[in-house]
């Protein structure tokens, strides 16, 4: 049978397995809360007037004979309830109680009965030879490693807190990635910025409950900023956002300034936010109010760090949204860009050059060609009444 039973050294929880045969003697066990005593229980029937004694078999230690408690144990104890019961009550359970017991029964020959004590213990992590927190530069490597005892000896699991990948890299090039990695230690190399983050090593011996240990791993680098972009317009009086985003570790101060290196704050002009993606990473957003012309122009997004540091740049300009375009402008400027696309496309297939360095001189004439088909028929009518006058005049 299975009990379980609290150990009060380093407030572990301890665990009974009791393997008993019976013939004649019914023993009992029961379970237990910490720092409550466990009970051997022993039957006995139609032995009146006889003696029952409870041994230590693999030490042979007598450890009580009838209610008389012989060894010199003050967590041992022994009760007798009515004719025939007697209890032997261990208090506080510990390692070294583990063996096997033995109640006897003074009758001729010799009745006895034993069962074996089983104590295992549930796993510990060992803080002193346990790594800590972890900081190694960008492509060096670390060494985790973690300690824990119990009984059974507990197993080790290495597992990444977000559920990500462990990069296990052997020889140069070889790269395994795995859920779970076995061992008391745990080697990264070449780490990147991307193994960033918590990993936890679990301790289990299959008696409950498991234990972990968080370690956080911290991998530097100088800063990093992208702009997704560069260009961004609005018409005035509105609300235009800029955005930048900028990875470093150790974590970054990251502000705006305008091309002339005036730093911004937050204000009725400006509202500045930063939204944390992931360890190493944020996004940076700038949000100018009622766009006007003195707000036109060069801004930069700056990240620094103890490593170093990266800006981006970004100009705004004014989007003219006030002179609707009318379709005959339309009609125009669409045929110019026809012509102008079927001109460039001509010189390209005949000359192998490019079309922006087709020749000013050209490309105005060819904007001065009308195209429309209305503008096409009165450049005939008037080529078709010169012969004509030229008659009238003889």
């Amino acid at each position: 049978m299975l009990h379980n039973v609290h150990n009060s050294l380093r407030d572990q929880k301890i665990y009974i397995i009791i393997k008993i045969f019976v013939f004649f003697i019914q023993i009992q066990w029961k379970t237990i809360l910490l720092y409550k005593p466990i009970t051997y229980s022993f039957y006995k029937e139609s032995f009146f007037n006889r003696t029952v004694a409870w041994i230590k078999a693999d030490t042979k230690a007598i450890l009580a004979i009838h209610e008389h408690v012989i060894t010199n144990n003050d967590r041992l104890s022994v009760t007798h309830n009515d004719f025939n019961t007697w209890t032997l009550n261990v208090k506080a359970v510990r390692r070294e109680d583990r063996g096997t017991y033995m109640c006897q029964v003074n009758t001729d020959p010799m009745k006895s009965q034993s069962a074996f004590l089983e104590v295992v213990i549930p796993p510990d992590i060992v803080y002193e030879d346990t790594s800590g927190d972890m900081m190694i530069p960008e492509g060096g490597s670390a060494k985790l490693i973690c300690k824990a005892r119990g009984y059974p000896e507990p197993k080790i699991l290495w597992k990444r807190e977000d559920g990500g990948d462990i990069i296990v890299r052997t020889g140069t090039t070889v790269k395994t990635k795995m859920t779970t990695v076995e061992g008391e230690s745990l080697l990264l190399s070449k780490v990147t910025r991307s193994e960033m983050g918590a990993y936890l090593c679990i301790a289990a011996n299959g008696v409950p409950p498991s234990v972990s240990k968080r370690l956080m791993l911290h991998v530097h680098f100088h800063p990093l900023v992208q702009v997704p972009n560069q260009l961004v317009g609005a018409p005035q009086k509105t609300d235009i956002t800029l955005q930048c985003y900028v990875e470093a570790s150790p974590k970054s101060i990251n502000y705006w300034t305008r091309e002339s290196g005036e730093m911004i704050i937050s204000n009725d002009k400006y509202n500045m936010t930063e939204i944390t993606v992931s360890y190493y990473s944020a996004q940076m957003k700038l949000t100018i109010r009622k766009l006007k012309k003195s707000d036109l122009g060069g801004y930069k997004c700056i990240s620094k760090n103890s490593i170093g540091e990266a800006e981006g740049n970004i100009r705004v300009y004014e989007m003219d949204l006030s002179k609707p375009r009318t379709p005959s402008e339309d009609d125009n400027d669409n045929s110019i860009n026809t012509f102008d696309s079927e001109e460039d496309d001509y010189e390209n297939r005949n000359t192998g050059r490019n079309s922006s360095n087709n020749s000013p001189a050209l490309k105005d004439q060819s904007h001065r060609l009308p195209r429309s088909s209305s503008n096409i028929i009165r450049h005939v009518d008037y080529v078709m009444l010169i012969p004509i006058l030229m008659l009238m005049k003889y």
